[in-house]
């Protein structure tokens, strides 16, 4: 394996960090959760990553922000809903070209994303501590609008 995450392949990010599939697509690690693992905890942290061809779908977390944070591969295309508009956000390094290394998902708003390029490594952080229970999926084939 080559030293640089910028020369590793998506199939050696995968292995090293112990990621599995997410029901949203794509992999995911949880590195972090808040607490003694009786309650929710303040926050929760965990890598995720996205090959190409592969999209997160879209989804919310009714009762959480959520951050994401830029690591690594190509530029990831941010989509954040209310359901009825959608407001793109490109995560990378090249803030000249407009990308951000961070986007904010506010509770309860609808989001997708999706790599464009090889494959984008990124960090998404949940406050209060992320729950599959307050994680709703949309329907097959959903648009906002």
């Amino acid at each position: 394996m080559t030293s640089s995450t910028s020369e590793q392949t998506a199939e050696e990010i995968i292995a090293v960090l112990g990621m599995q599939r997410h029901p949203e697509g794509g992999w995911y690690a949880e590195t972090f959760r808040d607490g003694d693992g009786t309650n929710r905890g303040a926050s929760t942290a965990i890598y995720y990553l996205l090959q190409a061809g592969e999209r997160s779908h879209w989804h919310r977390v009714r009762d959480a922000a959520e951050v994401w944070h830029f690591y690594a591969g190509d530029p990831l295309l941010l989509k954040i809903s209310d359901g009825m508009t959608v407001e793109d956000i490109r995560l990378g390094t090249n803030l000249a070209a407009g990308e951000r290394p961070q986007g904010v998902v506010p509770a309860n708003a609808w989001q997708s994303a999706e790599p464009l390029g090889a494959f984008t490594l990124v960090g998404c952080t949940v406050a209060p501590g992320f729950e599959f229970s307050s994680f709703e999926m949309a329907e097959p084939g959903w648009e906002p609008g």
